[in-house]
């Protein structure tokens, strides 16, 4: 099977960011399968045209488009149509019997869907975030036209799919409730990747040590992007409310909007560089010996009702790396960790999360057995390698439908 995969955010382990699309486009490769992979090179780079390198199997066409989550919101809607553009003139010259879109942003379709009618393949959208409904939950998408635009782009994207992936319950919802039949919605969450991020005790000591914290300190973790929707300011308060307590360290990776924010309330609150540390983006590469560090690792989010269907990538690296995982929204993350003991949900509340750690530090068994349970957890139900295997039997099905149609 031919694929051409289209994802704009597309990362490998040497760059900072998720790396769902990698780990499925690899094992895709491995699996005899042929992977073209059209994204976008966001960095600055003195090469205006496209360029091509091979990636684990993958070949990978890169387009030059700046992009960072300091834009604004209009930079980034150009941003998003300039590579759609490019991506869609790409893609369509490209040898493939089914296209695979990935969102963000929803604008992804718009190359995918001219590519599979030019090529008469069929396609197959994969949704990892509810657009517009979060954007416009959040406040950033006020102008009725654009809401509008948005909308009918999302229908859009769906109508034109033989498939569509969720990357969680919550959001197959969100799908099938624009009128898209249920039966062709697959779930097929974010992964764990079990061998990748494996605890390693040694390797977490060491990572410690270079940043003067203790063996005994119970180290409270959040890796991920510093922006708006993550509400990260929410953790220094609770690190200002248990400043006294001498059993915490907070441990902040990450770069985004809101970091230079989140620094000075850390200032503001006396606990820079005390009890709550601050350090710059890390590669995907770094993320073990980050992971093998932490006690507790955290998934943030603002209070908004939209986003507890997410499907955060730190929520799944958390539990392959047998952290007890922490988060502070409800949903079906919140229900896993209730069902299976691999965590807790946090309040809302700093000063009443801080009582939340302060209970969990009282009971340090608790701790090891999250930890325990979080990665049973990954193992037998968010494998890498088997939602892999649950993504090309989409596919799959997908091709082998198309190929018993009638010619046109």
């Amino acid at each position: 099977m031919r694929v051409i995969y289209l994802h704009q955010y597309f990362n490998t382990p040497d760059m900072a960011g998720g790396t769902r699309s990698f780990e499925i486009g690899r094992r895709l490769v491995a699996a005899g399968h042929r992977v073209e992979m059209v994204t976008a090179w966001r960095e600055p780079s003195t090469t205006k045209g496209w360029f091509t390198t091979e990636t684990e199997g993958m070949r990978v066409h890169w387009m030059p488009v700046a992009y960072s989550n300091y834009m604004s919101y209009r930079a980034r809607i150009k941003a998003f149509f300039k590579f759609a553009v490019g991506a869609a003139r790409r893609a369509a010259g490209l040898e493939g019997d089914l296209v695979f879109a990935s969102s963000t942003p929803l604008t992804i379709a718009l190359p995918a869907v001219y590519t599979a009618r030019r090529k008469h393949i069929p396609m197959v959208f994969e949704v990892r975030d509810l657009w517009p409904e979060l954007p416009i939950a959040m406040g950033a998408l006020k102008n009725p036209i654009l809401r509008w635009a948005a909308r009918r782009l999302e229908r859009f994207s769906y109508v034109n799919a033989a498939r569509v992936v969720a990357l969680s319950p919550g959001m197959a919802s969100g799908v099938a409730g624009t009128g898209y039949p249920k039966t062709r919605i697959a779930v097929v969450p974010n992964g764990a990747d079990l061998g990748f991020l494996k605890r390693d005790a040694a390797r977490g000591r060491a990572f410690r040590h270079g940043l003067g914290i203790a063996d005994d300190k119970i180290v409270v973790g959040y890796a991920g992007t510093l922006g708006r929707i993550n509400g990260v300011g929410y953790l220094v308060q609770v690190a200002a409310a248990l400043a006294k307590d001498s059993r915490f360290v907070f441990l902040l990776v990450g770069d985004g909007q809101e970091r230079e924010q989140v620094r000075v309330l850390a200032r503001k609150h006396g606990v820079l560089d005390k009890n709550l540390l601050m350090l710059t983006e890390s590669r995907k590469s770094d993320m073990p010996a980050i992971f093998s560090a932490v006690d507790i690792a955290t998934s943030l989010f603002l209070p908004i009702l939209e986003m507890e269907s997410n499907s955060a990538n730190k929520f799944f690296d958390a539990m392959a790396a047998s952290c007890c995982i922490a988060i502070n929204y409800g949903g079906w993350q919140a229900d896993l960790l209730r069902e299976t003991g691999a965590g807790f949900q946090l309040s809302k509340d700093p000063e009443r999360a801080a009582e939340d750690l302060r209970v969990i530090a009282d009971h340090p068994e608790r701790l090891k057995v999250a930890g325990q349970n979080a990665r049973r957890l990954a193992e037998d139900r968010f494998s890498m390698d088997d939602l892999a295997m649950q993504i090309e039997a989409v596919m799959t099905e997908v091709v082998t439908e198309a190929s018993r149609l009638p010619l046109s």
